[in-house]
């Protein structure tokens, strides 16, 4: 039997062996950058690419696409990739039992599903954690985007981001965040946990010259961290990095996601969907005009490219000398980046009268690392009942 060690090494091999497969970046010879440069979806087509930093990448991702409705999910893990790998494995087929039996797609829906991967993610941890202790401190971000009946719902914890790319009357590309980042470094997520918690002292406090939420995470929402949220779930005391001042009483973090529902018009061009990453290097705007002025194909690797670009600026280095350094070392420079660009063709845009029950799902091949890869499942009752294709 493994020790849990031994099953945290097993966890780092798995998307390993998913990245053969995937389309490397030949041109720039980045042995950790991989893309898929073009797909299609329901409604337009999109473009993935992922580049690791970590020793063992904790960002996992999924494109789900039927015949009327497109999912995107981006999740951005800490601690190690076992919340963010369960996510990809669990919200989407949450979402599509729970749509089954109301008949109908519904930001309640998506809460729903959100709290169900809550659930069964904390179940998991109670089940593992005597073989594997430091998985209750192991959580993610978890970004999603579902276009059904020319209605983009977003939905998020965490600080993965969601950016819309409009035309403006001047023809001009305008950046719309559709997101809010929950982040202690932001001043209102701290005077919401200040109001939340009022008689805690440290609930925030700047560590290191950055604001973290008991003094450990800058995060306020997200799946896991089961040791701030549950007594039961306390992590070793010795371990600093996850020590806590005094006992915890309540939850310091929440499952609870930010929904945002839009009617798409013609204006709506695009939506890139990424991980803090990106978006640590690159404004909004930034990204939607790269993304208005270059061909679609290939256009997320071009985005990651742009942001290592300047990541390697930061520290006065070029990309070609930042390639050459190896996972692990990469981080101290970068974090792991995945961005999916979804392109939409408003003549493709499904009817409002579609029903839920028409939904399915095609498959692809070549997924790039942590992107699930989808066996073809015709109808619900096929993806509810299957797990083929997930690792």
């Amino acid at each position: 039997m493994f020790s849990w060690l031994g099953r945290t090494a097993s966890a780092c091999l798995v998307p390993v062996r998913r990245y053969a497969r995937m389309s490397k970046d030949e041109g720039a010879d980045d042995a950790l950058l991989w893309s898929r440069d073009i797909g299609q979806h329901s409604a337009g087509e999109f473009s993935i690419a992922v580049v690791q930093a970590n020793e063992c990448i904790e960002d996992h991702s999924q494109v789900e696409t039927g015949r009327n409705a497109t999912f995107v999910g981006v999740y951005d893990g800490h601690g190690g990739p076992d919340a963010a790998r369960f996510i990809s494995d669990h919200l989407f087929l949450h979402l599509i039992r729970l749509a089954r039996e109301n008949g109908t797609i519904s930001e309640d829906i998506i809460r729903n599903a959100f709290s169900s991967t809550e659930d069964g993610f904390l179940a998991h941890v109670q089940r593992t954690r005597q073989l594997k202790p430091l998985i209750a401190a192991i959580g993610s971000c978890c970004l999603v985007g579902l276009i059904w009946k020319g209605t983009l719902y977003v939905a998020n914890l965490g600080d993965s981001r969601a950016v819309i790319g409009c035309l403006s009357r001047s023809n001009n590309i305008i950046a719309d965040q559709l997101t809010s980042d929950h982040n202690a470094s932001m001043e209102e997520v701290r005077q919401e946990l200040r109001s939340l918690h009022p008689d805690d002292s440290q609930i925030v406090v700047m560590k290191h010259g950055v604001w973290r939420i008991k003094g450990i995470i800058q995060v306020s929402r997200s799946i896991g961290d089961a040791y701030l949220k549950r007594p039961e779930f306390t992590v070793d005391s010795s371990l600093p990095r996850f020590r806590l001042s005094e006992p915890l009483r309540r939850a310091v973090l929440t499952a609870e996601p930010s929904i945002y529902t839009r009617v798409l018009n013609p204006q709506d061009k695009f939506v890139i969907f990424a991980s803090d990453g990106l978006w640590e290097q690159l404004t909004n705007q930034e990204a939607v005009e790269i993304v208005h002025k270059f061909p679609r194909s290939g256009i997320a690797r071009r985005l990651v490219r742009s942001a290592l670009d300047v990541a390697a600026k930061k520290r006065e280095m070029r990309y070609s000398d930042l390639k050459k350094l190896d996972k692990g070392i990469r981080r101290f420079f970068h974090d792991d980046i995945t961005v999916i660009v979804v392109f939409i063709d408003h003549e493709l845009l499904s009817a409002p009268n579609t029903s839920v029950q028409e939904l399915s799902v095609r498959g692809f091949i070549d997924a790039p690392p942590g992107v699930s890869e989808f066996s073809s499942l015709d109808g619900l009752s096929g993806i509810v009942g299957s797990s083929a294709g997930r690792s």
